[in-house]
Order: structure tokens, then C-alpha cells, then sequence
């Protein structure tokens, strides 16, 4: 059961409309697990929140995405509605021991929680830092590894996406899968992720295959690849590879040997339709992989548009699902309510691009649609579940 804290809001007479957030029921229990400590909180008075970002970063780009970061913050708490929110800006330089050092220096100015920073390593260093001030930190990063603790991360994880494919692929018959991956960090987490996923299906893995990271050894696999499809039965083929990476040459080259959907199903761990221009490649055409609600994200990307006069960047609504579920939870009126336990209620948050829900792990999931390229276009071919008692999702309690 799901309590609206905020009602719609229309972003222009007739157009659409966005709903703020979902915070769960008391007639719901709390997600099982390590139970986290938070700090005591007023609500009803502005809870003040630190938002880390990259805006002094030399990094290409990180000044940008943290404008951009912050405008979605800003918007999202324009939306509150009989909740307060103080928000204040640090800028960590896109390096960890600078955001370590701001995160201490939020809390020392009264900061009940933290959102951001971008990436694994800064955001690590900030909730080491607070760790023993009894405050959480929500960062955008979609590492697991950095996870636990008193820092949750928002971005969407690899485990989350290849539990969503598995299950997809289970559901259509491709249960036979090889795994073809990169031999770096990125790949091989990938790969793991894959294994798990599959492991709780009803599918199986009947090869692995990895290349390194050069176009030799990419040519060099596909023939490898080829075999172990043949030789084994395979049905499906589960590749790690982004569009920046491997995946336009490996597609293009397993299709010039037969290996190709329909008869052989490419499904991708990473997001196929980004950027665009990677719809016009002939060797993706009929591969799924999974994204955000699409209906969500144009309604989150519109409204963002008309506030900001420009388009978001890739994770920025991940700034306006963190203060989706702070002022969720601050709207239940509990001085408990930025506690792990408050954090972590299983029936999840709505956000910018769809339903999501923090673990107990410090993980995150969220509600995926499963899409495919047909004739140059992104068609989803399984819709986003608008809640998490749907079928597609593991256990909460078990993981």
C-alpha cells in the first residue's frame, strides 16, 4: 500500500503530469536486514540536505552534469508539498578526498542527510567520513561494490538489470545462454552479475566467453563465440559490451557469421539506445535490453526541459528521486524518518523515471522495462512493473 505525499502537478494547462513520490503504508513492515542508524530529525522544520557534486571538476563534462544534478535537486524540492526541505550545495571537484572533507563539512553545519556524490570513489570517501555521525549518504554512483553501510547508492545496478533480462528471457524461452564479456573491472562485473541472475532462473549458462580490450582481441572472439553457440545449443547471448565500447563491432560481426536474432537472441547488460545514434547500426536491430520507464522519463525530461530551457543529462533524474524519497519520508512527519530502516521500506519510492527502492545492502532496485531495436526505433516489448508485489522481482527480505 502506497501513501501519495504530493499530489500531480501539471507542467502546463492540458499536458502532462508527474507524480512526486510514494513512501509506504503503516499497514506495511519495514525490509528485513542489517537495520542502519540515521540522525533525529524536526519535521517541521526545513531538514536541511547536502547535495555533493563535481561543479569545480576539471573532468569533461562534470560541470555540466552537476548543474544539471542540481537543477533536478532544486526542482524536486519545488514540488514538496507541506514539506520542507533546506537544500545546500557543496562542490567536491570530482575528488574523493575533497568530498570527504565536505561532506564533514556539511554535517557540521546541520545536515540530516547527504545526496551525491557522482561517482564510487568520492562517494565512499564521504561516507566514511560521516560514518560515525550517525548520517546517510545517497550517491548517484551505480557501483555495488561501494555500497553498505551508511551509503546507498541510486543508480541503476548491473545486478538489477540482468535480473530483469533473465527473468524477460526465461519468460520467452531463452533459457540457453552464453555470456560474452570484457576482461576489465566494468566486464567482469557484468559477467558476475549475469551468473547470478541466471542462476535464479530457470535459464543456465552454457558458456563464457571474454575478449580483451582491443579491436584484435574483440575480432579475435567472435569466431570463439560462434562455436560456443553452435557446440552448445544456445539460444541467447548476454553481452557486457556498451555502445562505446565492443558492442557496434561484435554485433556487427557475430550477424555477418548467423549469428543473429531471432534465431540467436543478442541481449544487452548495458543500454543500447544511447546514444542515438547507435539505432541506425544493423547489428543491434532485434537485441533487448532494459531501461527506465520511458513513459516516466519523457514526462521527468519534459518538465525539466520547460524549468531549465534545456535537456537533463543521462542521470540526472537520479538527483530528483533522492529528494522524492527524503521528502517522502520526512512528509510521514517521523523523527526517525532518514533512518536505514525508514530508507530501506519495502514498498519503494515513485521517482523521476519510474518505482524504485533502496536494500538493505545499500543496493537499489527499480522498475525496468525491457525494449528492443525494430527498424531503427526503440520499441518496448515488456513495459515497466508499477509496483514492486509484480512479478519480475526478487524476494526484498532475500538479498
Amino acid at each position: 500500500m502506497f501513501a501519495v505525499f504530493a499530489p500531480l502537478r501539471k507542467i502546463r494547462q492540458g499536458g502532462f503530469a508527474l507524480g512526486f513520490a510514494t513512501l509506504l503504508a503503516a499497514c506495511d513492515h519495514v525490509a528485513s536486514g542489517t537495520v542502519r542508524g540515521g540522525p533525529t530529525i524536526n519535521t517541521a522544520a526545513p531538514v536541511p540536505v547536502a547535495l555533493l557534486i563535481p561543479k569545480g571538476s576539471e573532468a569533461s563534462g562534470d560541470a555540466v552534469l552537476a548543474q544539471s544534478l542540481e537543477n533536478a535537486a532544486r526542482l524536486a524540492v519545488s514540488d514538496l508539498q507541506g514539506v520542507q526541505i533546506d537544500l545546500r550545495v557543496y562542490d567536491t571537484k570530482g575528488a574523493a578526498d575533497t568530498a570527504a572533507a565536505q561532506a564533514v563539512q556539511a554535517v557540521n553545519d546541520g545536515a540530516k542527510i547527504i545526496l551525491g556524490p557522482v561517482r564510487a570513489e568520492p562517494a565512499n570517501a564521504a561516507a566514511v567520513a560521516v560514518a560515525n555521525k550517525n548520517v546517510n549518504v545517497l550517491s548517484f554512483s551505480n557501483d555495488s561494490a561501494v555500497a553498505g553501510g551508511n551509503l546507498y547508492i541510486l543508480g541503476t545496478t548491473f545486478q538489477n538489470t540482468a535480473n530483469r533480462l533473465a527473468r524477460y528471457a526465461v519468460a520467452q524461452g531463452r533459457t540457453d545462454i552464453v555470456v560474452v564479456h570484457a576482461t576489465d573491472v566494468a566486464g567482469q562485473s557484468g559477467r558476475n552479475a549475469i551468473q547470478t541472475a541466471v542462476g535464479g532462473t530457470q535459464a543456465q549458462l552454457v558458456g563464457t566467453v571474454p575478449y580483451g580490450l582491443s579491436q584484435h582481441s574483440v575480432v579475435a572472439s567472435v569466431p570463439v563465440i560462434r562455436d560456443q553457440v553452435l557446440r552448445s545449443g544456445a539460444n541467447a547471448i548476454f553481452l557486457t559490451s556498451t555502445t562505446a565500447g565492443a558492442l557496434p563491432l561484435l554485433t556487427q560481426l557475430l550477424s555477418e557469421r548467423g549469428i543473429r536474432p531471432p534465431e540467436i537472441q543478442y541481449i544487452g547488460l548495458a543500454r543500447w539506445d544511447i546514444p542515438v545514434q547507435t539505432l541506425e547500426l544493423q547489428g543491434v536491430q532485434g537485441g533487448w535490453f532494459a531501461k527506465p520507464d520511458p513513459i516516466s522519463a519523457q514526462e521527468f525530461r519534459a518538465r525539466y526541459t520547460v524549468a531549465y530551457s534545456s535537456a537533463p543529462q543521462t542521470i540526472t533524474g537520479l538527483a530528483y528521486d533522492g529528494i522524492a524519497a527524503i521528502g517522502a519520508l520526512v512528509g510521514s512527519g517521523k523523527s526517525n524518518a532518514l533512518t536505514g530502516a525508514a530508507l530501506t521500506q519495502s514498498a519503494g519510492f515513485q521517482g523521476a523515471t519510474g518505482i524504485f527502492r533502496l536494500r538493505p545492502d545499500g543496493t537499489n532496485e527499480r522498475a525496468l522495462a525491457v525494449a528492443t531495436i525494430e527498424n531503427k526505433q526503440v520499441v518496448v516489448i515488456d513495459p515497466a512493473p508499477n509496483s514492486f508485489a509484480n512479478a519480475g522481482f526478487w524476494p526484498f527480505s532475500a538479498r
